[in-house]
């Protein structure tokens, strides 16, 4: 296969002659277009090595009609059956590739008069060129869609591990990603997609919205509320929601690790905690919401255990949410983390 340029000529119902001055087509450009959508067209890979070994056949300036016999086609296939290889031209007949020029003896061969014109027997792929355009059309539309469905599909995964990272019991991600193991079409990937962002800006919703807090009537209320905030802050953490400093530090050797002087007070460890929070990706201003809702010392903690499971948590920023102001702030608590954490040795079952 050392050509890749063959001459056009209109498909008629009887012998080939050769046009004086035929145009350029790339052959071969077309037999990947058709092999490429072979399936629009319910062809299997043995047709499309039928038709590469016919092509193989045709010379450069000597048309489109294939002269070789069956059993030579055969051969050339690598040794099939020759029902198999008639099989495969009617095939290609029927829709419209291959135009059959018989000859009175059924032999296939070329003749030529006095004048240059000839009369061409045997099997014709004009029609196969003369649907050159459109086949290349169907091709490129093909692999347009298949770029497609693999960008939508890399967006979809994205927006799953965001969902898991964040809220874990939620089902979206696992029916996603069953759904995903189909054979989809571009219109199922957008569908699947769009969801998934409807469901994260649920959730990005539902973590950045304001509290909403019933306004005082007075001044003296607005002291007394102060007040009853401050001390059932100190009840909360006079009750076990912040573990021993000592505790803290001793599993979490990860964090201290990172500490340049001794962390010796509560204050030293929510000031490392805030050094570390940026590192870790959790922003700012998530970790400021943070302080100001479960307090300080449990945010502190919440840095400090993060930090120590490591590579167990796949989104740092958005674990950090779930646990401090997400739906699993309530079920956060640092001593009973630490306590596994020092029985398991460092990773939590």
């Amino acid at each position: 296969m050392v050509f890749t340029q063959l001459s056009i000529r209109p498909a008629d119902s009887g012998p080939r002659t050769e046009p004086a001055s035929p145009p350029d087509t790339d052959l071969w450009a077309i037999f990947r277009a058709l092999r490429d959508a072979r399936g629009l067209f319910g062809l299997r890979p043995g047709h499309v090595q039928t038709l590469q070994a016919m092509l193989s056949f045709l010379k450069p300036g000597h048309g489109e009609t294939v002269f070789a016999s069956n059993q030579a086609i055969c051969r050339r296939i690598g040794g099939i059956d020759e029902r198999t290889l008639r099989r495969h031209i009617d095939r290609f007949v029927e829709l419209g590739f291959i135009t059959r020029h018989d000859s009175p003896n059924r032999k296939r061969y070329r003749v030529r008069a006095s004048d240059g014109k000839s009369l061409s027997y045997g099997l014709s792929l004009a029609p196969l060129l003369a649907r050159g355009a459109e086949l290349l059309a169907m091709a490129q539309d093909l692999e347009n869609a298949r770029r497609d469905r693999l960008f939508l599909r890399k967006q979809i995964l994205t927006r799953l591990a965001h969902l898991e990272g964040a809220e874990p019991e939620n089902p979206l991600p696992q029916d996603t990603r069953k759904a995903l193991r189909r054979k989809l079409s571009v219109a199922e990937y957008r569908a699947l997609l769009a969801a998934a962002e409807a469901e994260c800006q649920r959730l990005s919703t539902a973590v950045d919205a304001p509290e909403a807090r019933e306004m005082p009537a007075n001044d003296g209320q607005t002291v007394r509320h102060h007040s009853m905030s401050e001390k059932e802050q100190k009840d909360l953490e006079g009750q076990g929601e912040t573990p021993d400093l000592r505790m803290l530090t001793s599993v979490c050797d990860q964090a201290t690790a990172f500490a340049s002087d001794r962390l010796e007070n509560w204050h030293d460890v929510e000031t490392h905690a805030g050094t570390l929070a940026p590192m870790m990706g959790i922003h700012a201003s998530s970790f400021e919401k943070a302080r100001n809702r479960i307090g300080p010392r449990k945010t502190a903690c919440a840095i400090f255990i993060m930090l120590q499971l490591g590579t167990r948590i796949r989104d740092f920023g958005a674990y950090f949410h779930s646990i401090t102001l997400g739906r699993k702030e309530r079920q956060f608590q640092p001593t009973r983390l630490l306590e596994t954490l020092a029985r398991s040795g460092g990773a939590v079952a």
